[in-house]
């Protein structure tokens, strides 16, 4: 597993160590992301890693930068190595794009304890978990570089100055757009996105795509088969996703709230987080997880990555 990273590459100037991911800046023209096998919840970085995490993340990013690039531009350039991406550098936006399609996570938590606007959206009474919305509903939120990251409003990031009227709109439409794609593409899959978030950067006067898109880190997806059943008799929604990992938590007593200590996770609890990102991973991509070689992981990453930036030199 890689836990961490402490490269040194030809014209690096800048490295980044993010909740999950390492990201390298190369000749502030390129971005170099290596997605680790760390896993965060409650915006803490658990001491724990997950075996073949890293690669399910990147690949199934990769997959849908790809699947998705006539929406809007995006800044993948390669992926070298089944843990890493590099793509153009970007001066990214602070706020995360957060769409929600259902009531629930964070939103239903919310919701149940009495808040009926979430992030200057208004939600009407009477809704359940796991509910629906009419339509899809946008609650951004700052990003924070430590802690947690915020709700805001959509005027209080215009009138903040975090992001210009003009490419918050922009940004709000390709959103939307994604999310739809995203929606069809799980439903192809017997799955429903249900909510995930969207992260947006600019270069050269031009908005792109950043970072993941539609992974189990930025996603929930439930199965899409008994869905209304399930709904109907008032039971817990089938899903992958990150949230089990946040309900383990919860249940051992961790909410990421100060003075809490964060449970020891089990080889067993360990090993069924890693399957269930390799089983959505199976699902979304309709192909088969190769479990690439880690006996000398780090040489790996860094020779392919070194013989990518010499082709390009």
């Amino acid at each position: 597993m890689i836990t961490g990273t402490d490269f040194s590459f030809p014209g690096q100037t800048a490295k980044y160590t993010g909740k999950v991911r390492d990201v390298y800046t190369i000749d502030d023209k390129l971005l170099l992301m290596i997605a680790t096998d760390r896993i965060s919840a409650f915006d803490v970085v658990l001491p724990r890693g997950i075996p073949y995490k890293g690669q399910v993340l990147n690949q199934i990013a990769s997959t849908f930068l790809d699947a998705t690039r006539d929406i809007c531009p995006n800044w993948k350039i390669a992926s070298p190595d089944p843990m890493v991406t590099i793509g153009k550098y970007c001066q990214p936006f602070p706020v995360e794009m957060i769409i929600r399609g259902f009531l629930t996570g964070s939103s239903w938590r919310a919701y149940k304890n009495g808040h009926r606007d979430i992030c200057g959206v208004a939600i009407p009474d009477g809704m359940k978990e796991h509910q629906r919305f009419p339509e899809p509903i946008i609650t951004p939120t700052t990003k924070a570089s430590e802690g947690h990251d915020e709700d805001i409003t959509r005027s209080e990031i215009i009138s903040k100055g975090l992001i210009s009227e003009q490419d918050y709109t922009v940004i709000e439409n390709y959103t939307r757009a994604l999310f739809k794609r995203g929606s069809e593409i799980a439903a192809e899959r017997g799955l429903i996105l249900v909510d995930t978030k969207y992260e947006f950067g600019k270069a050269d006067g031009k908005i792109y795509l950043i970072d993941e898109i539609h992974t189990p880190d930025s996603s929930r997806y439930f199965y899409l088969e008994g869905y209304e059943d399930r709904q109907a008799r008032n039971e817990p929604q089938k899903q992958l996703s990150k949230e089990f990992v946040r309900e383990w938590l919860m249940a051992n007593g961790f909410k990421g709230e100060p003075g809490q200590q964060v449970p020891v996770m089990t080889d067993a609890f360990a090993s069924e987080i890693s399957e269930r990102y390799i089983e959505l991973y199976e699902k979304i991509t309709r192909e088969k997880f190769v479990r690439e070689d880690v006996t000398d992981i780090l040489a790996r990453v860094e020779k392919n990555i070194l013989s990518w930036l010499k082709t390009t030199a």
